[in-house]
């Protein structure tokens, strides 16, 4: 499983520990693989602590160009037969990430290819604008209608891999991949899981986020037109 994270030295060590501990109850061979972008805290460390394995961003490449250096570590194995199932996830999930192994069975149920987890809750967020312009676009581009189009929380039969990698760049990452595998003939679908974040609200630096987020989006719409 890949894990991004960006300055998330207070809740990786959780998110870590949560992940092994609920794929080991299901008797998974569980690598978990920390994409840091670059942090400018302790995260590194943590991670290291924590006893999952570190790539670390040379430099600040947002969150879809350090991811892409993780998943290039895990892609030897998706090429081999009988490929594992991939997990994608954010690292701020802290123990909430118990939760994700639904996202795994959904896929080896035969339910969909790429499982996209869909908050129960809302935590945090502005007025919609950012996830209804994701959520358009990916409409757009490919037909598909996602309730959470942004969801970092995802899991995927390993022959997809390949498909969405590299990723999207920045916060473009979701939206890319989505749109990506739809249209390499993949099944999408989602699974409403009871998670939390570290959201952002309606404040100065959650609007400035949203707009970084916005621009992203527009970008990937336009490079995948």
């Amino acid at each position: 499983m890949i894990v991004s994270a960006f300055n998330e030295a207070d809740r990786i060590a959780a998110t870590v520990t949560a992940l092994r501990d609920a794929f080991a109850r299901d008797g998974e061979e569980v690598r978990i693989v920390v994409a840091d972008d670059h942090s400018t805290d302790t995260t590194a460390h943590v991670v290291l602590e924590a006893g999952a394995e570190l790539v670390r961003a040379p430099r600040n490449l947002g969150k879809g160009g350090a991811t892409t250096l993780a998943a290039r570590e895990v892609l030897p194995l998706v090429l081999e037969p009988d490929p594992p199932v991939v997990v994608l996830c954010d690292g701020d999930l802290a123990d909430t990430a118990v939760q994700l192994p639904r996202l795994v069975q959904a896929v080896r149920a035969g339910e969909c290819d790429l499982a996209v987890a869909a908050f129960s809750r809302r935590v945090g967020g502005g007025f919609g604008v950012a996830v209804g312009y994701a959520r358009a676009a990916i409409r757009r581009l490919c037909g598909l209608e996602l309730t959470a189009p942004i969801s970092g929380q995802r899991a995927m039969r390993g022959e997809v891999l390949p498909a969405v990698v590299p990723f999207a760049p920045r916060f473009g990452m979701e939206i890319g991949m989505t749109v990506d595998a739809a249209r390499a003939g993949f099944r999408v679908g989602e699974v409403e899981l009871d998670l939390t974040h570290r959201a952002t609200g309606r404040t100065l630096k959650g609007f400035l986020h949203r707009g970084r987020q916005l621009k992203d989006f527009v970008l990937v719409e336009l490079s995948r037109r």
